[in-house]
């Protein structure tokens, strides 16, 4: 189960990631659609290019993460470093699903623009599940770490 849960994850992570290089990269596909707006149509954010390499690289190193943690056969990461991501994202990702009480999140206030009804049906929910599969995850992990430990 482990196994396929971090497989999910990698995947989700790496599609995330292309489709921010392919911003980066000149791209115009959705990238207006996943803009906060306010009422009145006006973007909230303006992302520039190095904006999207930030994020498709930030992407890219979580599925790296936890292709290292979970498939690698060469699982080398410090103790620290595993525990740190496997907190660090989850957290990242749930409070992404909260949001910021306004624009974005499952308790943001301004509701009736494209975006907000696209995050609602879509972003929220997807962050959500990326934060509990993280947790599963996490869970899992201390559950072996502790059965390891006690040997």
């Amino acid at each position: 189960m482990k196994s396929t849960l971090a497989i999910l994850l990698i995947v989700i992570f790496s599609i995330l990631a292309l489709i921010h290089f392919y911003w980066a990269s000149g791209g115009v596909w959705g990238f207006e659609s996943v803009l906060p707006t306010n009422e009145q149509g006006q973007q909230m954010l303006s992302p520039q290019t190095f904006d999207s390499i930030i994020v498709g690289s930030g992407l890219t190193l979580f599925a790296a993460f936890y292709w290292i943690t979970f498939i690698s056969a060469n699982r080398k990461l410090p103790f620290w470093v595993r525990i740190f991501g496997l907190w660090a994202v989850p957290l990242i990702f749930g409070l992404r699903a909260l949001g910021d009480f306004k624009y974005i999140g499952f308790f943001k206030q301004i509701k009736s623009t494209e975006f907000a009804k696209t995050d609602t049906l879509f972003f929220s929910p997807l962050c959500l599940i990326i934060a509990i599969v993280g947790l599963i995850l996490l869970y899992k992990s201390l559950q072996i770490s502790r059965k390891t430990s006690s040997i």
